[in-house]
């Protein structure tokens, strides 16, 4: 449970301030950085993975269409928080009856928590270069989540060996250069910063790179070596829904705010304002073929939101109309 040896790494990421408008990272940082105090008493720390790679979503494939929207697979079916808390709230309660009367608590991605680093030291994996948790057999496809408790339950004295090697894939082919270096992720060129956590304007010179990913981004992960035979899940609620995994993005850029509220009902998606939902699908269509339909449908949205939405609009409608020209 020492995470001493991750401090100056998360200390150094913040102070060059790779974490951009995530303000809420640099709040409880000590609890972060000492789980007995963000639940006192803690002494042990089980982490556990729940892998959520659908299977048939031809990933690739939709990338390389640009009139398709590309949402993560993570986010194609139910919204993992509530899934994974309560198999972990189950799991606490199993070993409650072999261990009682001691405290147990359940986090995913829902706390100030240092899921990687916590998932690293338990074995499940290593830091990829990329920041996320890779592992020999399953890749690097799958959910965090963790068990806080004072029972004094064994410890795990198995890390898992690095085993990136020289390879640099997931470096190269990110669209926008957001891994600075081995292990360092620059969150404000990230796309999956920039399409859910990032609330404001989105750069302009990292509009254009974004192609059609209007909900997060799995480029490191798909072209990552270890993903190439990553089993998928057969967990029904990480099945895609409404057909996310390949609609047309005027389709859903054409959504009322309430028809865009029904769809995202029960999903991680629901974390991104309808706003930011017009904004990631102006860039995408900016992105894309100039057809009639895509011009009518920006030209048809424009005015109708607000200001930070209409920018957007804008600059798709001057990139699709260069086009024509």
């Amino acid at each position: 449970m020492d995470l001493s040896a991750h401090a100056p790494y998360v200390r150094e990421w913040l102070a060059k301030g790779f974490a951009g408008d995530m303000g809420y990272l640099h709040r409880n940082l000590e609890k972060r950085l000492h789980p007995e105090l963000l639940e006192l008493e803690t002494c042990r720390v089980i982490s556990a993975r729940m892998n959520y790679l659908p299977p048939d979503t031809q990933p690739l494939e939709v990338l390389a269409c640009s009139s398709k929207a590309y949402i993560s697979r993570y986010a194609l079916g139910r919204d993992y928080h509530k899934i994974l808390r309560k198999r972990l709230a189950n799991l606490a309660q199993k070993i409650d009856h072999a261990l009682p009367g001691h405290q147990y608590r359940a986090f995913t991605d829902s706390a100030p928590v240092l899921e990687k680093a916590l998932g690293a030291k338990a074995g499940l994996g290593w830091m990829g270069k990329h920041t996320l948790l890779l592992n020999e057999e399953v890749g690097s496809w799958f959910f965090l989540g963790e068990i806080y408790t004072n029972a004094p339950l064994a410890l795990s004295h198995q890390p898992a060996k690095e085993a990136c090697g020289k390879c640099n894939a997931c470096i190269t082919v990110c669209p926008t250069q957001a891994i600075v270096g081995p292990k360092k992720l620059d969150a404000r060129r990230c796309i999956s910063y920039l399409t859910i956590e990032h609330k404001g304007p989105i750069d302009a010179e990292l509009r254009g790179k974004m192609g059609n990913r209007i909900y997060g981004c799995d480029d490191c992960q798909l072209f990552c070596p270890w993903n190439r035979d990553a089993p998928t899940t057969n967990e029904p609620d990480f099945a895609p829904r409404h057909n996310l995994q390949n609609r047309d993005l005027i389709d859903l850029f054409l959504l009322s705010e309430k028809d865009h509220d029904a769809l995202t009902v029960g999903s991680a998606m629901r974390r991104v304002s309808y706003a930011q939902w017009q904004r990631n699908l102006a860039i995408a269509l900016g992105n894309g073929p100039a057809t009639t339909e895509a011009i009518s449908a920006l030209q048809k949205r424009r005015g109708q939101l607000n200001d930070m939405v209409d920018e957007h609009i804008d600059w798709a409608l001057e990139k699709l109309m260069g086009q024509i020209e």
